[in-house]
């Protein structure tokens, strides 16, 4: 193990906060995504995809919603 306060120990500090950023972006793509996904199987009485493009404020208002409570948890499990 490096020790934290030398050039070395630091750089690999770095190394691995970019990393760790990476995998967080890759898990919250996948985690969004994902979640998308199982709220449009779970209402199939509505077309979501559609009615935005309709200009349905109110269900792009909920998709918005649902990206951020989602984006919330995985910030803080990361």
């Amino acid at each position: 193990m490096l020790d934290p306060l030398s050039f070395f120990g630091r750089l690999a500090q770095m190394g691995y906060g970019i990393l760790w950023s990476i995998a967080a972006s890759i898990g919250f793509a996948f985690g969004v995504g994902l979640a998308l996904k199982v709220f449009d199987w779970l209402s199939i009485d509505i077309e979501e995809w559609q009615e935005i493009k309709n200009g349905n404020i109110g269900v792009a208002l909920i998709f918005i919603s649902i990206i951020l409570v989602i984006g919330m948890l995985i910030y803080k499990v990361i």
